[in-house]
């Protein structure tokens, strides 16, 4: 090992003429010392005040007698190297963090490993509240913390000894020059902007931006790069895993490479937040900034993905604007198998759809299309009707309520048999509602071990809905238009009743969450058919009008957009199938044809200004 002296000429002749067996042998003897004068540049250092008892004899005794070096060397040594108290092997953690949870675990346990612990203001206070040995910053530093604490750590005694490679020569040079001393971990997480600026409190600007860590991030960034020779941690989960891999002695650099992806990564999200934030104060109504990130959080490992054959996983939005969203990602699940792929997406859309309707409701979907939608003061007459729409469709989907499920609802879900047969019993991959009582709990838990039971939020309204296309994304306002939003202009020289026209609006809310090209006819506040995503209108149309029947006559249909064609088209079918009230956006070129047709049969014809398309 060669051994570097800061000192004069005359002492670097000196020392060159040392033997190798005499340079070996000093070697060995600083390896065994405790605290050591500046002179090795592979060494670690404890960064400290200087201590007085180091002496110039007690030095030199370490020394084996074949290393001569002068006296006037040795005091040129004494006078030039900074005063530090450096200790040979001496292993430490710096910890700064907002979030304390489980530190005086994480503190105890890296002192029984003999480390020594750097910490700033409030943290060094707990830590030695849990009876752990700490060094504050300032002291090594020099330096106190000002500006109302956003100077902290913003200094080259910390992150010189974060960023230095040990395997590089001259960066180790540097340190003992400047009398600096390693850090082996770094333990930080960063102040609360995502709690403080989402509170329902709120935040003033001032304080928002307040809140916005320097120092931290900073701190994180350096030892992530430097992760080869630096371990950093930012979550308290995984203080266990840290003091285990301590323990084990090995440098592996895999669990090092994981913690580094997963420093980077949350600094990457706490940005997003500052980002976020600081566009909404400053752009106002503006969603949609020049850049935009989205910042994910793994929830669960799926089974598959819409097919076997396809991997997949389920993330949750971690986007200030997700806060407090509801919606299925944030949904309890009570009971059942994991949810999978295609579960998610049914749920969401079955819950989408309930969540629309004021009155008492009961949604039953299949493959993210509502089969069944009927709305009573009675849930379980409402349940009954939904069902009845299309029992064949219903059997293996998913029912929601925007209700919560009591013990008579419950066991109506778990007895109520097919109305086609008459005999078997209705299997559903899933319930959901707001809410559940204890007995209707109970009673849900006993249909089907496997029988998923989600409670969720309602999904507010004005989020941002993204959709991937190759190479990009498309981002919109989601479809958020209820029927207090809209007017619906009567067209036709039959003005339709009021319970047509309830009829009407109860439709045009069910075919928003149909897939195009979408009809939905139905009665009664039910719906009686549906025909969604097919290629043409027409086609739809008689699919709803199959699955109706006979009741369909005197209900009212929906289109989710305009028909391009009337006579002996889509129009005239519905008016000849016995159609009372059709709604529809209006907007193609042919619109009078519409209401000449109407006029013709009878039938009210009103215009929502206002498309539904869904793809």
């Amino acid at each position: 090992m060669r051994v570097f002296v800061s000192t004069s000429p005359a002492a670097a002749t000196a020392t060159a003429t040392t033997t190798a067996t005499a340079t070996a042998t000093a070697a060995a003897a600083t390896n065994k010392a405790s605290c050591h004068l500046n002179l090795s540049s592979h060494r670690r250092f404890r960064h400290g005040p200087r201590s007085e008892s180091v002496s110039l004899a007690s030095a030199l005794s370490r020394f084996d007698s074949r290393v001569r070096l002068s006296i006037r060397a040795m005091a040129e040594v004494e006078t030039q190297k900074p005063k530090s108290h450096l200790a040979a092997g001496c292993k430490q953690a710096l910890i700064s963090l907002s979030d304390k949870q489980d530190l005086a675990f994480l503190g105890n346990g890296l002192q029984s490993l003999g480390y020594s612990i750097v910490s700033t203001g409030g943290t060094a206070s707990a830590l030695e509240n849990a009876g752990v040995s700490v060094t504050k910053v300032e002291e090594i530093t020099h330096f106190p913390e000002m500006l109302d604490g956003r100077v902290k750590t913003l200094h080259p005694s910390i992150h010189g000894g974060i960023l230095a490679r040990r395997d590089h020569e001259h960066h180790m040079e540097a340190l003992n020059k400047h009398g600096i001393g390693t850090f082996d971990v770094v333990v930080v997480n960063l102040y609360p902007f995502y709690q403080k600026v989402s509170s329902s409190s709120g935040i003033t600007f001032e304080d928002g931006i307040e809140n916005i860590d320097i120092g931290g991030p900073t701190l994180i960034r350096a030892a992530a790069k430097n992760h080869k020779d630096v371990l950093v941690v930012v979550d308290h989960n995984d203080y266990p895993a840290l003091l285990e891999f301590l323990k084990g002695n090995q440098d592996n650099q895999q669990f090092r490479k994981e913690m580094a992806w997963k420093a980077f990564q949350h600094v990457a999200s706490y940005d997003s937040a500052v980002s976020e934030w600081l566009w909404k104060q400053s752009m106002g109504g503006d969603k949609f900034p020049p850049s935009l990130t989205v910042p994910l959080s793994l929830k669960s490992t799926l089974r598959y993905g819409e097919n076997p054959h396809q991997k997949a996983a389920f993330y949750g939005d971690k986007s200030l604007s997700a806060v407090n969203s509801g919606g299925i990602a944030t949904a309890i699940q009570h009971h059942g198998k994991e949810m999978s792929y295609n579960n998610y997406l049914d749920a969401d859309a079955a819950w989408n759809c309930v969540s629309e309707f004021k009155s008492p409701t009961c949604v039953i979907v299949k493959h993210t299309n509502p089969c069944g939608v009927a709305s009573r003061q009675d849930i379980l007459e409402a349940y009954r009707l939904a069902v009845k729409a299309d029992p064949v469709s219903a059997f293996g989907g998913i029912v929601a309520f925007n209700t919560t499920i009591d013990e008579d609802i419950a066991k109506e879900i778990r007895e109520f048999r097919s109305p086609t047969d008459g005999e078997t019993r209705m299997f559903y991959e899933i319930v959901v509602a707001p809410g559940y009582t204890e007995k209707g709990l109970e009673v849900l838990r006993g249909k089907s071990k496997t029988l998923r039971i989600l409670e969720a939020k309602k999904t507010q309204k004005g989020t941002l809905s993204l959709r991937q296309v190759g190479g990009g994304w498309l981002a919109q306002d989601s479809d958020d238009l209820t029927p207090e939003d809209i007017k619906f202009n009567v067209m036709s020289e039959k003005v339709p009743q009021e319970k047509e026209l309830q009829d009407a609006e109860f439709a045009w809310l069910c075919v928003k969450h149909v897939k195009s090209n979408a009809i939905v006819i139905a009665k009664d506040n039910c719906m009686l058919g549906m025909g969604s995503g097919q290629p043409n209108r027409l086609e739809s149309l008689r699919i709803a009008f199959r699955k109706a029947g006979e009741e369909a006559k005197g209900a009212a249909l929906a289109s989710d957009a305009f028909f391009p064609f009337a006579w002996k088209d889509a129009v005239e079918e519905a008016c000849q199938n016995g159609i009372g009230v059709i709604a529809e956006p209006g907007g193609s070129i042919r619109d009078g044809d519409a209401v000449d047709c109407c006029n013709k049969y009878g039938v009210s014809l009103v215009f929502t200004n206002v498309r539904h398309f869904r793809h």
